[in-house]
């Protein structure tokens, strides 16, 4: 094989302009596809701007050399020096003459999958040759818009006044309790992969720091088999003092509107490959009470299993809103709306519960459609009342030792929430299966690549 040597990439495809027409530009990437006709020979290169024509002659080449390159295997990587000139006829306006090539590796024929989209492969299949279906333009668009995403929250939550912290993700107890977490060995000690920052992030509210975020994975061992559940995701998580839920609610309206705008200034090209189009939301988002939504699904006539007699029953206040249910919901609510006022029963044992109706909570869901997006709402500043709800939820006082501590000595009001990534990118890119918006994603069955 060939080396760079002193050859370095000018331009990506989709960085020309006509004001490169007529120069002599270096350009490296991958050969998608080879045309052969006699003398002449016509290369797709691609490289993370798109794709280009090169065009080669074996006048130019010299007949050993264009022998040997007209049979280039697809997907070797190549670098191409060439002319750009004009072409109205091809898609991007302009094609490359080629002066010089230099093979810098040869790929292996025939591929395991197709990149060119020509043949589909099922989700497996894709996931275990991933290198290779990153290539294509279509999901590499997810992976362009998911940076532009945690990036610009980022961004945002800085400008928010929020600080950015990392919390532990070996811990030694669970953090919400009610989730099944992965057990691993800790030295001479038994300890978990955090499922949430939750119990840290609220300890921060007795610092003073007042307003933090993080943004880092979470590990939840539940033994889901659907499109929309991971065992290891990323999660955007905030929390801030002297606040209630509406605080709360209002920061998220603003975070996913400048992120709406964000990806559409920045990856338009990148929703147009993934033919998905969207407009910026308008806040404020609809907000519906849980006891709403439960009265519409009992009009409705949902059914759903009774625990203790294993009958089906109409839906009553308390349940869960299954996903048939939600789907119900989303037939009227289409994009992004709150969820409030949910029964204490259903939300972690830290959100506090109405003032005068302890069955209610000061909880918060943010949906699209049927999809939850966020989860927040007002917690418990309170010591006793703390205590109280951990017993209730059948949780041990003394095994939250370190974060009851933190209640003790003057702990302010305080509210927050954590959004999923992976599930607002589904939104935002339009993919069915949550899978795709993860590089290398962890579910029940997949432990690699």
């Amino acid at each position: 094989m060939e080396s760079l040597g002193d050859w370095r990439r000018d331009k990506y495809v989709n960085e020309v302009t006509e004001d490169d027409y007529d120069k002599e530009l270096v350009f490296m990437g991958w050969v998608q596809d080879i045309m052969v006709l006699g003398k002449i020979s016509f290369i797709i290169l691609r490289d993370r701007g798109g794709t280009v024509q090169v065009v080669m002659s074996r006048n130019e080449i010299g007949a050993n050399r264009y022998n040997f390159l007209k049979k280039l295997p697809r997907e070797s990587v190549i670098a191409v020096k060439g002319v750009v000139v004009p072409n109205p006829q091809v898609q991007q306006g302009f094609e490359i003459q080629c002066k010089e090539i230099r093979v810098l590796n040869l790929a292996k024929s025939p591929l395991p999958i197709s990149v060119d989209g020509q043949v589909r492969a099922n989700m497996d299949t894709r996931l275990d040759w991933r290198f290779l279906d990153l290539r294509k333009p279509e999901v590499q668009a997810i992976f362009k818009i998911r940076s532009t995403v945690l990036s610009a929250m980022r961004d945002i939550l800085l400008e928010e006044g929020f600080i950015e912290i990392h919390t532990p993700k070996i811990v030694a107890t669970a953090t919400e309790g009610g989730t099944a977490l992965f057990k691993m060995k800790y030295f001479d000690r038994v300890a978990y992969l955090n499922q949430s920052p939750q119990l840290f992030k609220q300890s921060m509210m007795a610092t003073g720091l007042d307003r933090v975020f993080e943004i880092g994975p979470a590990f939840r061992a539940e033994e889901h088999d659907t499109l929309r559940h991971l065992n290891e995701y990323t999660s955007i998580d905030i929390e801030m003092a002297f606040s209630d839920e509406n605080d709360a609610m209002e920061v998220l309206e603003r975070l996913v509107v400048r992120v709406y705008g964000k990806v559409l200034a920045e990856n338009y090209s990148d929703l147009q490959t993934l033919n998905v189009e969207h407009t910026v939301p308008e806040p404020p988002f609809k907000r519906v009470k849980y006891s709403e939504l439960i009265e519409r699904l009992q009009n409705e006539g949902l059914e759903v299993e009774d625990e203790r007699s294993g009958q089906k029953r109409l839906i009553e206040w308390g349940d869960d809103i299954p996903l048939e249910g939600m789907k119900l919901i989303a037939e009227r609510y289409k994009s992004l709306y709150f969820i409030t006022h949910w029964p204490t029963s259903l939300k972690p044992f830290y959100i506090m519960p109405l003032e005068g109706d302890e069955e209610v909570s000061h909880a918060f869901d943010l949906n699209y459609a049927e999809k939850e997006l966020a989860s927040g709402g007002q917690r418990i500043h309170l010591p006793d009342l703390l205590r109280k709800r951990l017993e209730e939820n059948g949780l041990t006082p003394e095994n939250f030792t370190f974060y009851l501590n933190a209640f003790e000595y003057g702990m302010p009001p305080h509210a927050g929430w954590g959004l999923g990534a992976e599930r607002f990118l589904m939104v935002l890119t339009g993919v069915k299966n949550v899978r795709e918006a993860v590089l290398f994603p962890r579910d029940k069955k997949r432990l690699v690549p």
